[in-house]
């Protein structure tokens, strides 16, 4: 009798730990950040298109997901209050994630140096986060085991 109860405590704990592992890979935070430097009209709807895909898939799988663009050189122009011609995507993202958290990083080395050459201030859109710098921003979530795409 003591070995059968041990080997249905052993199954028990097997069990449980065979659930837990399913459990975690059921709840994996899925983080993407995606990189644009370029100020082409392709390269920006292929990353929003990206966004818009990703955000879509997770949802469909009732998991959640969060997405940091990352806008730098060129391609802060995307997040210019006076220049972006894809805001309209951008608001309409910003309503589409939640649950999940997205986020379109502003570079303040990029926005400062373009308001030097511009001579005036430069207004970025109001979905728009202001982080230090792109790359270190990029370097960092990827540190924290965020998944990159440069499209």
């Amino acid at each position: 009798m003591r070995g059968f109860l041990r080997c249905c405590a052993a199954l028990a704990v097997i069990s449980i730990v065979f659930a837990s592992a399913t459990f975690a890979a059921d709840t994996k935070q899925h983080r993407v950040a995606i990189q644009v430097d370029q100020n082409d009209p392709a390269v920006i709807n292929l990353a929003l298109n990206n966004v818009t895909n990703v955000i879509e898939y997770y949802r469909a799988k009732g998991q959640s997901v969060d997405v940091d663009l990352v806008a730098y050189g060129p391609g802060l122009n995307m997040l210019r209050a006076d220049k972006s011609a894809v805001q309209d995507r951008i608001k309409q993202l910003k309503d589409l994630a939640f649950p999940g958290k997205i986020q379109f990083s502003a570079c303040n080395n990029t926005k400062v140096n373009m308001e030097k050459a511009e001579g005036h201030a430069i207004t970025l859109v109001p979905e728009a986060t202001i982080v230090d710098a792109g790359v270190v921003q990029l370097m960092e979530l990827q540190e924290q085991g965020w998944s990159y795409v440069k499209p």
